[in-house]
């Protein structure tokens, strides 16, 4: 089996060598060059969060964390108080974040994620890279900074690989493609996308996750340009039924839409689900209660994780308050993916990470 692994691992980086990495290298460069520029010029500071993490470092599955061991020891790393605790690769820095935006208004941060993916696809990576926002304001405001950052980024990628051809491996009709990426992009909410794809004869059933098949559907039904999903099932609601769909004990139950949540994914047409957003709850004490309920929390606590897991994240919002806030993180090697047009995510990126690539 090493032996299997290990010759592909040849196969793998020998089709690498064979590509124009100064392309990808400097298209990876251009996308974040224009994120970060466009961010900064709306005034947000950039923080710095730890990459060596308790749970608190986690996306809602906390079963894809990897564990960090050494010297041979499991819970090297020790809390405050001097208890052996359980350290991970940060998946996201999103609450760490969300303790300074109401001193600071508006944050963002840019680094690895790190994924336990077993799958070995054409989407899924086990580290890439995200650029998380945090910032005082609304679920509306939030969308509208999404599809500004996106649409300033297609725009920029596409003007310098206009004016340097040689540099950028994008076609014409690619770069037509960026420049025709519309202000404004489609919007369906979970249950209008259920009902959309039960009338183009899929068997799909409300509370179901939507697969990257049925996303790309979703975007053929609504003009084959970016497609916001919002307003997901609450999965703290009594809904009868168990929800597939799972999202982030934090977000912000929608008081005018009872049972649903202020979140919303991005969908890009050929990348999918690029980017994860919502408003969030800043309410410290209902925050602490719906992190207890959620499934997240119960499998934490299988793992031999508690509430002190969160201990900093809690103390810092007591201590410094909250304030109403939202933001997102924006997977850039599928906001590539979708800027290069090709199907596989690995055929994107300089250096595509998976369980059979390490390097």
């Amino acid at each position: 089996m090493t032996i299997n692994i290990l010759q592909k691992a040849v196969q793998v980086n020998q089709v690498k060598k064979d590509k124009d990495f100064k392309s990808i290298i400097l298209l990876e460069a251009a996308v974040f060059r224009a994120a970060r520029n466009f961010l900064e010029g709306q005034g947000y500071i950039e923080m710095f969060p730890p990459r060596i993490v308790r749970a608190s470092g986690a996306c809602e599955n906390i079963d894809t964390l990897f564990e960090v061991t050494a010297e041979g020891e499991k819970k090297w790393f020790r809390s405050e108080a001097g208890k052996p605790v359980n350290a991970y690769l940060a998946q996201t820095g999103q609450l760490y974040l969300e303790a300074f935006v109401s001193e600071l208004k508006k944050v963002y941060c840019v680094g690895p994620s790190f994924r336990a993916e077993r799958a070995i696809d054409n989407r899924h990576l086990t580290e890439f890279k995200m650029i998380e926002i945090e910032f005082e304001g609304d679920f509306e405001k939030l969308l509208e900074i999404i599809q500004a950052t996106v649409y300033q980024i297609a725009q920029y990628v596409a003007q310098q690989a206009h004016l340097y051809p040689q540099s950028y491996s994008l076609s014409e009709k690619d770069i037509e493609r960026l420049q025709e990426v519309p202000v404004n992009f489609a919007r369906l909410t979970y249950d209008q996308a259920i009902t959309t794809l039960q009338a183009l004869g899929e068997k799909v059933n409300w509370g179901d996750d939507i697969s990257s098949y049925r996303e790309q559907l979703l975007i053929q039904s609504t003009g084959n340009i970016p497609l916001f999903i919002t307003h997901f099932p609450d999965p703290m609601w009594p809904h009868g039924k168990e929800l597939e769909v799972e999202k982030f004990f934090n977000m912000l139950p929608d008081e005018k839409n009872p049972g649903r949540v202020l979140s919303a994914d991005l969908i890009l047409p050929g990348a999918g689900e690029s980017v994860g957003a919502a408003a969030r709850i800043h309410n410290v004490d209902v925050m602490i209660d719906r992190l207890k309920k959620s499934k997240m929390y119960k499998r934490l606590v299988s793992r031999g994780g508690d509430l002190d897991d969160f201990s900093w994240y809690i103390n810092q919002l007591r201590t410094r308050g909250s304030v109403p806030h939202a933001g997102c993180g924006f997977g850039m090697a599928r906001i590539i993916k979708w800027i290069v047009g090709k199907d596989n995510i690995h055929d994107c990126l300089s250096f595509p990470q998976h369980r059979e690539y390490l390097i």
